[in-house]
């Protein structure tokens, strides 16, 4: 799932600029991530990356790329010209290598706002990149796909952290049936709910992108010991599944994950939670997905060495800034993770290799949670730990087009941070919502709809912590598929407290609303680096969102 050196801190005069001052029935689900193999899906955030943001964001595909090709020297760029790469940075057990890629199939785009206007400029190749000229100086937005990101730099690179070998061929399929033969698995147990998960399989890879979570249609009995079956399958969340191939070493880890008591509520309810305890990485294969064949996996899985620890979990200081999130918002899910971190944490946490511990309270759970809890660890010793606690918030609505459904909006503050650093002192927010959000100087929390086509984003910055950066996303409703979807989202400085939306963001006759996070990560570059480094730790976000609103 992100010191800090800005280029150009984006200030009072800037955020002038930038505004135009100067020259139910069913509920719609929001489509961030799998849905839960083992049970009902929970609202808890979705985990493929840092910010719970799908990992393939803001970023340009593999094809059409061009290898070791080296990130060009800005230093003699014209004052009037800027500059934008895309490179990619693959993490393998045995280092880091970059690629960079061409941007001539989905070209950046520049807009230069002028008041309440822009204009767009359109670059040209370079040798490793994309070049704009007669950029004036001061903020401009640059485009990549469906983000924009407000800078002032004169140099910026779009690219991503990727975990695997750069020569790594990808399927066009992100499931595949599955053949198990697992033997010595610890007494399996059923799902009884989202406080008690019972039994769960994952699989990840140290060689290639693969994560996912195994799906069994037959019914596995109580304190089964033995899985065969020919009914699994792997919906990958980490995108499309790569090809693997025996000869460059590729193979899987399977872990299996048991419920682990966590006492109980102060209603007496009592709460599990989720923890790695036995894994086996499989030999050497090779395999193509195609959608129809089963990957055969066998194996005899071995208890994974534990790690024990005290967790002071302080829920109120969470549910302290539910209305901040939104006026009418209620406490959520409350979620706490332990993470395995691919080939370690020196470049922050990068990709998404499942979990070695999942703790989700009950619904609203406001107490001050301490207990000592457990996880199994088979990776490496060169992988790291990344601890996340979370809370999630959420509005029920109903939507606007006479259909009598309605649609849950949320938001959420977290914080991820090497596991030892997080559990070193009781876990509580680091940053709280933006505050007083609106549209267009209206309160974003009434319903309306938007007249404008690039409307006003605005806020006052949160009450606690301090912010490098903020991301405002646009999730759009998707009737035929009853979803809220990202629809674009628009990276700006810490400084900022307000921002003009650019042209043809909003589309026409549609219903929307927004989440702005505010991140505290000192390594989070905004301006010149914004993909790499919002994988930095620590890292913390706390959210607000608006209402349902329209757009003629």
């Amino acid at each position: 799932m992100r010191g800090l050196k800005w280029s150009v801190l984006v200030g009072s005069t800037c955020v002038m600029t930038l505004v135009g001052c100067g020259s139910p029935e069913q509920d719609s689900r929001e489509l961030t991530q799998s849905p839960a193999p083992n049970g009902p899906s929970s609202e808890s955030p979705g985990h493929c990356s840092p910010t719970g943001e799908p990992p393939a964001e803001g970023c340009i595909g593999d094809a059409g790329t061009t290898e070791d090709a080296g990130t060009p020297d800005d230093a003699g760029l014209p004052s009037d010209a800027v500059l934008v790469t895309n490179t990619t940075r693959f993490y393998t057990s045995v280092g880091t290598s970059e690629r960079v890629e061409d941007l001539s199939a989905q070209p950046p785009e520049l807009y230069v706002p002028h008041g309440s206007t822009f204009s767009l400029l359109l670059g040209s190749a370079v040798p490793g990149g994309w070049r704009f000229t007669g950029v004036p100086s001061g903020p401009y937005y640059l485009r990549v796909g469906t983000n924009y990101i407000v800078s002032s730099a004169r140099h910026v690179d779009v690219g991503i952290n990727k975990l695997g070998r750069p020569d790594t061929v990808y399927s066009d399929f992100y499931f595949t049936p599955l053949q198990l033969n697992l033997v010595n698995t610890a007494p399996w147990t059923n799902w009884s709910s989202p406080s008690l998960p019972g039994s769960s399989l994952q699989l990840a890879s140290a060689q290639v992108d693969l994560y996912g979570a195994l799906s069994l249609t037959d019914f596995i009995p109580d304190g089964e010991t033995r899985i065969l079956t020919f009914n699994a399958e792997l919906w990958a969340g980490t995108g499309n599944i790569p090809v693997f191939e025996a000869s460059k070493g590729d193979r899987l880890y399977v872990s299996q994950h048991s419920q682990y008591p966590a006492g109980t509520a102060p209603d007496g309810t009592e709460l599990g939670y989720s923890a790695l305890d036995r894994a086996v990485e499989v030999g050497a294969f090779d395999f193509t997905p195609d959608g129809a064949t089963p990957l055969p996996l066998a194996g005899v899985m071995q208890p994974a060495p534990r790690t024990e620890f005290p967790l002071e979990w302080r829920l109120p200081a969470y549910t302290l800034w539910t209305t901040d999130a939104h006026p009418l918002a209620t406490p959520s899910i409350p979620t706490f993770s332990a993470i395995p971190a691919a080939h370690g944490t020196n470049d922050g946490w990068i990709g998404y290799s499942g979990e070695l511990l999942t703790l989700q309270m009950p619904r609203a759970a406001s107490y001050n949670f301490t207990q000592r809890l457990q996880f199994g660890n088979p990776f490496p010793s060169t992988w790291g730990v990344v601890g996340m606690g979370s809370y999630s918030f959420r509005v029920q609505q109903l939507l606007p087009n006479g259909s009598g459904r309605h649609v849950n909006l949320t938001g959420s503050i977290a914080t991820w941070d090497e596991f030892n650093s997080l559990i070193a002192s009781p876990v509580q927010p680091r940053v709280s919502p933006p505050r007083s959000l609106t549209i267009d100087g209206v309160p974003a929390s009434t319903q309306r709809e938007v007249g404008s086509a690039s409307p006003v984003i605005a806020w006052l910055p949160p009450a606690q912590g301090s912010v490098n950066a903020y991301r405002l996303a646009l999730l759009r409703y998707l009737p035929e598929v009853n979803a809220l979807v990202t629809d674009g989202a628009l990276y700006v400085s810490g400084s900022a407290t307000q921002v003009r939306l650019p042209p043809g963001m909003l589309k026409p006759d549609s219903i929307y609303y927004l989440r702005l996070s505010a991140f505290d990560s000192a390594g989070y570059d905004i301006e010149r680096d914004p993909f790499h480094t919002r994988e930095a730790l620590p890292m913390a976000r706390a959210d607000a969102f608006s209402s349902l609103f329209t757009t003629p």
